[in-house]
């Protein structure tokens, strides 16, 4: 049966291939860091995980077909937590502890002292009442409004938010309502139309992941207020780093005792291995507890993950020092690009988009910049609207003055 259905698949594969949209994926050879060895040569891993045929070229291989060193300036290892010794000492201790897996769901035998603790951990860490873990932020959001509302309730999401709560949305009942990007106006208008809905949930990413912007949530929080709605953020982009004590957006707004529910990751500034998180009202904990999907029916996080989450913790909520570093890379990337004259998005956020327009040359850039040391991808459609293609490059604690003024040179060496 397959045999019918692969020349179309390989029809579809080929068309994404020729609009410039396939999405190879690079080995690196080394453990996540600011400098990191990327295989080369030919053989490896092809777009979906197959071989790559004898003699076609791997992205970024040296001219010898072996590993080479770059300047990583695309992951979310914002803290540059990924390879802290501390962490990796935490992960060894829990694997002695408290084994490699759980092989069960939380509510039959997958819950143990360590979940709990983190759950504890990181509600007081961002000022809410309860926390539940989840594998992935993507499972968060998707068991988030199954859960809370149906179809007597209205959710209202901002157009550029990110796919998984676009996907939990779907899931649900609830009437679907959609504001444009941070605009306060359009939000104010769809509540109104929601006058008659029984719940009303606005639902806003804390930092908007390809153009670095973040959300006003002190004036989502007042019309939230004013119209009688929950407020739902997903802060993936912002805890550990932003806010004073880097409990994220909400901290930043001084609205932390406002939002009823944050979702979020473990998966990027804090230790950037994998599993998510809903912290919320108690009620709204309780009741993911019991009828959450995602919740219910996926494995428990690795326990390893859940005792290397608190050591990051214990990181991010000990020094400001990480984050001082975070924000000092950015400003001088920020500040010497734009003397440079590219064209940049506002803000002060460490994802700062490099705006090219044009998606081929987007990815020709990229692939210049790797030539050059240093690994970005460039983003174009559909992940990006048409015309406004770009190189966005993620700026990190890990990084050195001097990478970042390498990573400048590198852009003005490869400018078309």
């Amino acid at each position: 049966m397959f045999d019918n259905v692969r020349d179309d698949l390989r029809a579809t594969i080929d068309e994404i291939a020729s609009a410039g949209l396939l999405k190879p994926e690079r080995v690196i050879t080394t453990p996540q860091r600011a400098g990191i060895a990327v295989a080369g040569g030919t053989g490896g891993t092809a777009p979906g995980g197959g071989a790559v045929p004898d003699g076609v070229a791997v992205p970024g291989a040296g001219a010898a077909g072996g590993p080479r060193e770059v300047l990583n300036f695309c992951a979310n290892n914002y803290l540059g937590l990924a390879d802290h010794p501390e962490v990796i000492a935490a992960a060894k201790e829990a694997l002695d502890r408290w084994g490699f897996g759980m092989a069960s769901v939380r509510f039959i035998c997958g819950t143990q002292e360590v979940h709990k603790e983190l759950e504890a951990r990181l509600a007081a860490f961002l000022g809410q009442e309860d926390t539940v873990l989840y594998s992935s932020c993507f499972d968060a959001n998707g068991g988030v409004f199954e859960t809370l509302l149906d179809d007597r309730d209205a959710v209202i999401s901002d157009a550029l938010n990110h796919a998984s709560i676009i996907d939990g949305i779907r899931l649900c009942k609830a009437r679907r309502l959609r504001y444009a990007n941070r605009d306060m106006a359009e939000l104010e208008a769809r509540l109104k139309e929601a006058s008659d809905a029984r719940r009303k949930l606005i639902v806003t990413d804390g930092v908007f992941s390809m153009d670095g912007h973040v959300a006003p949530l002190d004036e989502i929080c007042d019309l939230a207020d004013r119209y009688g709605a929950m407020v739902m953020v997903d802060d993936s982009h912002a805890v550990g780093f932003v806010g004073e004590g880097g409990a994220g957006t909400p901290e930043l707004f001084g609205v932390r005792d406002r939002v009823d529910i944050i979702t979020g990751t473990l998966g990027k500034a804090l230790g950037g291995a994998s599993g998510g998180y809903t912290a919320a009202r108690g009620e709204i904990c309780e009741l993911l507890r019991q009828r959450s999907r995602p919740y219910l029916f996926s494995n428990s996080l690795a326990p390893v993950i859940a005792a290397a989450s608190l050591r990051v913790l214990d990181l991010v909520s000990g020094s400001g020092e990480a984050r001082e570093r975070l924000r000092a890379n950015t400003a001088r990337f920020r500040t010497r690009m734009t003397e440079e004259g590219f064209t940049i998005l506002p803000g002060d956020h460490p994802i700062v988009p490099v705006m090219i327009g044009d998606a081929a040359e987007a990815s020709a850039m990229a692939e210049r910049l790797l030539d050059r040391g240093v690994y970005v991808i460039g983003f174009s459609y559909p992940v990006v609207p048409h015309g406004q293609a770009r190189i966005r490059v993620q700026l990190s604690a890990a990084h050195s003055a001097e990478d970042v003024d390498r990573a400048v040179e590198a852009f003005v060496a490869a400018r078309g």
